[in-house]
């Protein structure tokens, strides 16, 4: 089952800039590279397991990388630029460093995902894996990125309660 693009995403998306690919990161099932596709945007797609996105293998828009992005090995997208960045339900800290220099001019970074308190209301309740307070924004600032908009929140989806952080932001032309 492929879930809806995150209302997060679908609320910028069309403000990505249509030049270069758009980069889902930990795509899981696709489903932003997805969203993103239908509106007729080249789309590279990573995970570390790609078996959910085998169904657009052979399509012309899309490119499929099987990375293991937590092993140590070397960040598959080197000397790549990306129009949008998009991340959700996801945290590996190490990759902030290579990730966020693949944000082409004017590109965006759409990222969303658990921050500290969700351990309250269930998974994932590792401290590894949620964002501190205003974690997000201050990578997304000290990166030189422009933020357009950035919420650390709680609230419910689905019935169920979450703490998230998301952030939208632009780097310069």
């Amino acid at each position: 089952m492929i879930l809806s693009a995150s209302p997060w995403i679908k609320r910028f998306a069309d403000s990505v800039p249509k030049d270069r690919p758009i980069l889902d990161l930990a795509c899981g099932s696709g489903r932003h590279g997805r969203l993103f596709l239908r509106m007729g945007l080249p789309v590279v797609l990573v995970d570390r397991d790609t078996d959910k996105v085998q169904d657009l293998t052979g399509h012309p828009q899309i490119e499929i990388i099987t990375a293991d992005l937590e092993n140590n090995s070397p960040w598959p997208l080197s000397g790549r630029s990306f129009s949008a960045i998009i991340v959700t339900n996801y945290l590996h800290r190490p990759l902030f460093p290579v990730l966020l220099p693949c944000l082409a001019p004017s590109g965006m970074l759409l990222y969303e995902t658990f921050a500290a308190g969700n351990e309250q209301y269930g998974r994932p309740r590792n401290p590894d894996h949620l964002l501190q307070r205003g974690e997000l924004l201050r990578r997304a600032q000290g990166a030189g990125l422009d933020i357009i908009a950035y919420e650390d929140i709680l609230e419910q989806r689905d019935s169920e309660m979450r703490c998230i952080q998301r952030i939208c932001a632009r780097r310069p032309a």
